[in-house]
């Protein structure tokens, strides 16, 4: 596999004729960009005090983030985590080789952007699931706040207004990795993310990603929709 990917990237320097072929399914696409609007709408909502919206903001990103690790087990092959968590001197290794232009293909997550992945996936999902468990004991009070101590509950309140920051520095980190590898090596991440498809040369003869079954991504989204539906309704009438 390391040597097919290593032709194509010489290939591809040489100025060769390119052809497309799909990375992302719209299932991973679908994640990616609805937690991207997802994420001001609930600071917004949190801020001006639209707490309905809010609460209705997080329980769509939990329903996603919870689709997106099942999927992660038994999704499309560039979806996976087996495929795409490395180690995380591996990792290191790739960062440390950031300013060679001649890059090798790379199909689906790198090694340091597999880890970012994680990384942002149990910040969000932490994010979450204190919010579940949040009660400011003024105007909201998460769903799942009266099963737990006191205690827990303000400690989960605490957590979830401090999560939020993490996420939005690790937010701006990812952007600030998209514009590095765009200026020293001249690769297009944002592209593929939209498309779903990577561009490579014509000659290519490396692996091509096996795309998960719709039907099974309907299934598991909807199975999360419904989960996350069961644990909003065990908040009392009054909580809202």
């Amino acid at each position: 596999m390391a040597e097919s990917i290593a032709r194509a990237g010489a290939a591809s320097e040489r100025g060769a004729p390119v052809r497309r072929m799909k990375v992302w399914d719209p299932w991973i696409r679908l994640v990616h960009w609805m937690i991207v609007l997802l994420l001001p709408f609930s600071w917004w909502t949190a801020t001006t005090s639209r707490f309905d919206l809010h609460f209705l903001s997080g329980y769509t990103i939990l329903t996603l983030l919870l689709f997106r690790i099942a999927w992660g087990l038994v999704g499309s092959h560039t979806a996976r985590f087996s495929q795409f968590l490395r180690s995380p001197l591996e990792a290191l290794r790739h960062l440390g080789h950031l300013r060679r232009k001649a890059a090798a293909v790379e199909i689906g997550h790198n090694a340091a952007g597999g880890w970012m992945v994680l990384v942002m996936l149990l910040a969000l999902l932490t994010q979450a699931t204190t919010g579940l468990f949040a009660d400011d004991a003024i105007f909201t009070r998460g769903p799942l706040a009266r099963h737990v101590e006191e205690s827990w509950s303000d400690l989960a309140t605490r957590l979830h207004l401090r999560v939020f920051w993490v996420i939005v520095a690790l937010a701006v980190l990812h952007i600030l990795a998209i514009l590095l590898y765009r200026l020293l090596r001249g690769q297009n991440l944002v592209g593929p993310m939209i498309t779903g498809s990577l561009k490579l040369p014509v000659r290519y003869d490396g692996p091509q990603p096996r795309m998960g079954h719709p039907l099974l991504a309907l299934l598991l989204l909807g199975g999360a929709a419904v989960f996350v539906w069961w644990i909003s309704t065990l908040a009392p009438a009054s909580a809202f």
